[in-house]
């Protein structure tokens, strides 16, 4: 990683540059009813999601888009955090992230789990020098994180979705920003990520916007990115996004790998949903009852 400088530098030229296109995808976020980046089952990399590129490479129907919810992040207003309510021990932060991250009900009937599910809690997603994402132990600023691991099955000529949702919990809400600063600054360093052997990131970009900016009024600091996946098993290059939220000390993740016959407008339909549902739960955990 790159140090403050760096995070810095990649935070203010990616919010100059991405302010357009995440805007458009937080309008998404709002309307539709957010592990590590593109993660494995034990722990790599998967959190990040902007629409970029083409869309995919065949039409789904309709069935395979998540229909728009009347509830959104949106309808519930940014609350002041309750310093009281916020984690102070790793078990109190496991807690809190087991009523944030969704289910796999959250994000539609046709989305399962997948095996195993959860990822391994004592490890942290890590981006080295070579853009090769490693997993260590927790960092200091981390008091609880968990990914868990979905997918949409193969079915009537479309391939198989894959879909991550992360929940991070620090001690405040300074180390949750600095995550999302060290995202921005990874795509900056690293357009092409490998995130195991045979799986790879391709022409990744991305996108923030702070509260206020671009009709973001649903997190503190959002950071969206998009590129592409390729697979020696799944095949592509297909779309890949991811979106990142923020509350408090809490970051809230959801990322998208398409296939064969779904279309951008499919997973940003996933990512949008799942980030709404978690940030509706992580408000009404941590933020101030209205006086």
């Amino acid at each position: 990683m790159g140090g403050l400088v760096g995070q810095s530098r990649g935070k203010a030229v990616l919010r100059a540059c991405g302010c357009a296109v995440a805007g458009l995808f937080l309008i998404a976020g709002c309307t539709a009813d957010g592990t590590p980046k593109g993660g494995t089952a034990s722990g790599t990399p998967g959190t990040s999601a902007t629409p970029s590129g083409p869309g995919g490479t065949g039409s789904s129907g309709a069935s395979s888009t998540p229909a728009a919810r009347p509830s959104s992040s949106a309808s519930i207003p940014m609350p002041p955090v309750d310093e009281s309510k916020q984690p102070k021990t790793a078990a109190e932060a496991r807690d809190l992230l087991g009523r944030i991250i969704v289910a796999e009900h959250d994000l539609g009937p046709e989305v399962v789990r997948n095996t195993p599910f959860e990822s391994d809690p004592g490890r942290w997603p890590v981006l080295d020098e070579g853009c090769v994402w490693q997993t260590e132990g927790l960092p200091d600023d981390v008091l609880a994180t968990s990914t868990r691991h979905f997918h949409i099955p193969a079915k009537d000529g479309r391939g198989r979705v894959r879909i991550n949702a992360t929940v991070t919990v620090h001690h405040n809400r300074e180390e949750s920003g600095w995550e999302t600063a060290r995202a921005m600054e990874e795509v900056l360093r690293c357009p092409d990520q490998k995130l195991r052997e045979g799986e790879d990131l391709k022409s990744l970009w991305g996108g923030a916007l702070y509260l206020g900016e671009q009709m973001n009024a649903w997190t503190e600091d959002a950071f969206t990115e998009s590129g592409k996946y390729v697979s020696a098993q799944d095949g592509g290059p297909y779309d890949y996004t991811w979106s990142q939220a923020q509350f408090g000390p809490v970051t809230v993740a959801i990322s998208a790998k398409g296939a064969e016959g779904i279309t951008i407008g499919d997973l940003n339909a996933y990512v949008a949903r799942g980030t709404s549902e978690m940030m509706i739960q992580a408000k009404q955990e941590l933020g101030k009852a209205a006086g």
